[in-house]
């Protein structure tokens, strides 16, 4: 284990504040709820092996060993040609045993577009409440259930502590192809380098982009054309997929904007909601065999589990021209993104139309 007495020592201060924060809210459920948000990071960082040192254990699988030999190649590279803060972040490993890191809940009202909004200390407001474990996050979306909120609740495998902690690579993340788990690494990294709280769609949409831009770059530079055409088809279909979602979510906000009665509107939802389902469909008869959304799509398609969608790609046009006006500087486009962040709402809309 790479969780050495003085590892325990350095992280101990940020232990005791995620747990005090807990004990200052008056709250119970709110109590309870950073209670095992700590005790939950606390298993990723105790739980650690040192990826270097799995590699010369004898013990180690082939598959692991790759997956593992490619982990490292992609930090090199995110650091030198990306430029994003790497540091210690993903040459740990944390084998989780249970299917993925988080559960995330989301939640929003039956006639409405918009998603809840749950504010914390260091994250601020974001539109999900994570919970380590599943029965504890579908314990707490069946009550926003209950209370007449659309909820939806997804699994996610990876996710960025914000340079609180050395993020580990997890076991939930080793199936995906290299270039899948190569994408992921660069988009949680760039979180690093920009958070603004209470902005999902800023924060994802940025990550987004330096995600397509990092991925694209690093399958050039691996000389690989198979997988430069399977990535471009994987984010053509994306986008197709988001398109999709983004156009049937405008056309119900259209119809909670009218003076309707609760039963002519639930109706009305249920027969846009039959023909996304139905739109999806035809798309997919595009790509052939490709599945890969039908998981998603055979959920309710309500008002919360369309809202994960655009959060995170509202603004992913607004950061790739951004980037083009950089000339692919990274190192410009960071730093513009930087003060971007700092701008007033106000400001910023000006520039973001989106927002």
């Amino acid at each position: 284990m790479i969780f050495s007495v003085g590892t325990a020592k350095a992280l101990f201060p940020r232990f005791l504040l995620l747990l005090g924060v807990s004990v200052l809210l008056l709250s119970c459920e709110t109590v309870s709820y950073y209670s095992q948000a700590a005790r939950g990071q606390a298993a990723m960082v105790l739980g650690r092996d040192d990826i270097q040192e799995l590699l010369v254990s004898d013990e180690l699988s082939d598959d692991l060993r790759a997956k593992f030999s490619m982990v490292l190649e992609i930090r090199e590279f995110a650091e030198q040609q990306l430029y994003l803060p790497v540091e210690d972040n993903y040459s740990s490993y944390v084998d989780l045993k249970r299917e993925h890191v988080v559960w995330n809940v989301f939640a929003a009202p039956e006639f409405s577009v918009d998603p809840l909004n749950w504010c914390f200390p260091i994250a601020g407001c974001v539109s999900y409440r994570g919970y380590f474990s599943e029965a504890a996050a579908m314990k707490y979306a069946s009550n926003l259930q209950q209370d007449g909120f659309d909820v939806y609740t997804g699994g996610v495998d990876a996710y960025s502590t914000l340079g609180w902690f050395e993020d580990p690579l997890p076991s939930s993340v080793m199936t995906r192809a290299d270039y899948q788990l190569a994408a992921l690494i660069f988009h949680e990294l760039a979180h690093q380098i920009v958070y603004l709280q209470g902005d999902t769609s800023f924060n994802e949409s940025f990550a987004t982009s330096v995600e397509r831009e990092g991925l694209r770059r690093w399958l050039i530079s691996n000389g690989e054309p198979s997988l430069i055409e399977r990535a471009r088809l994987d984010s053509e279909r994306r986008q197709q997929f988001v398109d999709l979602v983004s156009d049937y979510r405008d056309v119900l906000e259209q119809l909670y904007s009218r003076e309707l009665g609760e039963i002519e509107m639930r109706s009305q939802k249920n027969e846009i909601q039959n023909s996304l389902r139905e739109a999806y469909q035809q798309l997919k008869r595009q790509w052939g065999t490709y599945g890969g959304y039908d998981a998603w799509f055979s959920q309710s398609l309500n008002n919360a589990q369309l809202s994960t969608v655009s959060s995170y790609n509202q603004m992913v046009p607004f950061f790739d021209e951004l980037l083009a006006k950089s000339n692919g500087d990274l190192q410009q486009f960071y730093a513009e993104v930087k003060r971007i962040s700092k701008l007033d709402e106000v400001s910023r809309g000006a520039l973001i139309p989106e927002i």
